[in-house]
């Protein structure tokens, strides 16, 4: 089994945990039970911004949860690294529009800068394994080269 340049199980572990973290934050501060009576009665468009971030906090780090457990059933052999490869991508997510955000508290605020990092952090190390060397052959080439090679002897 190969293993994904730059990134190896205790980096992985490291993050998981780091988004356990994380997610749990996200969801104390997005309880909407009591939060969304709290602002609704201040104004509509907070109590709007307030849902649309905490849609696009939460499901970033939904994301980042099932990437890092997709690394987790690789580094387990229960995924192959094609499987990973071709699974475990990172979604984009478009910024957050920043009149909604200054309607937002500062630690509210500071949350979601927090998970955009986190997710960034991510993208990089999934960019930089998913670089490869342009002159290794292609899993199609390779593939084809053990089959001429087991045609062969």
């Amino acid at each position: 089994m190969g293993s994904p340049a730059n990134i190896n199980p205790r980096i992985v572990e490291g993050l998981y945990c780091e988004a356990l973290v994380l997610s749990d934050e996200v969801r104390q501060a997005f309880a909407l039970s009591g939060r969304m009576e709290a602002v609704a009665g201040e104004e509509d468009a907070a109590s709007i911004a307030l849902s649309c971030e905490a849609l696009r906090t939460t499901t970033r780090m939904m994301h980042s949860v099932a990437w890092l457990l997709n690394h987790r059933a690789f580094f387990n052999g229960e995924l192959s690294e094609f499987q990973l490869h071709r699974y475990g991508k990172l979604a984009e997510f478009p910024d957050s529009d920043p009149a909604r955000l200054a309607l937002l508290d500062d630690e509210t605020r500071d949350l979601i800068a927090a998970t955009v990092r986190f997710h960034a952090r991510l993208k990089r190390i999934d960019a930089s394994w998913r670089e490869r060397d342009p002159e290794a052959p292609s899993a199609v080439a390779a593939l084809r080269e053990r089959l001429a090679r087991s045609a062969r002897g």
